[in-house]
């Protein structure tokens, strides 16, 4: 059975952004199109209709073109569950108070027990010092956290491992 991914909207963003100059952001995209050209098949990726609405905001071309890359993920329900949990997160200062939509991405991810939340938001999400803080928030509210990482960090895995 495949590991299944979370796809969050960050990853989608570099996906369909034009060729960025900043060295940062080109890397990003660069390793964005290598994981979904080489990896993503290993999978079987999820997203949610936070990330649809999200991908909708702005520009309406660069909209649609994020919307394309989205148009094959199954999109999984935003429960009430995972809207409390999120809430909690917040609570328990693993994230801020700004961050809702950051927290409902990992609850959506944890309520439908999925292995792997995909971002490349390391400010509020795969953030080595806030992940103990989400661990242990999630599991508190009876949920395993889904394992927070960058595309980077799933090239070249085997999908099979949980």
């Amino acid at each position: 059975m495949k590991s299944t991914v979370y796809v969050e909207t960050s990853v989608i963003s570099y996906l369909a952004a034009r060729p960025s100059r900043d060295v940062v952001a080109a890397g990003h995209q660069q390793i964005s199109y290598e994981w979904w050209a080489t990896e993503r098949i290993n999978f079987s990726l999820y997203t949610s209709a936070l990330v649809l609405r999200e991908a909708s905001n702005g520009n309406p071309e660069a909209a649609s073109a994020r919307l394309e890359w989205l148009q094959d993920i199954p999109v999984i329900a935003i429960t009430q569950e995972a809207e409390a949990l999120s809430e909690y997160l917040i609570q328990r200062a693993a994230l801020p108070q700004t961050a809702v939509a950051d927290a409902l991405h990992i609850a959506i991810a944890a309520y439908h027990q999925l292995n792997f939340l995909l971002t490349w938001n390391c400010k509020h999400i795969a953030n080595a010092v806030k992940r103990h803080l989400i661990e242990r928030a999630c599991r508190e509210f009876g949920f395993e956290s889904p394992i927070l990482c960058t595309p980077e960090e799933l090239l070249g895995v085997n999908s099979d491992v949980e």
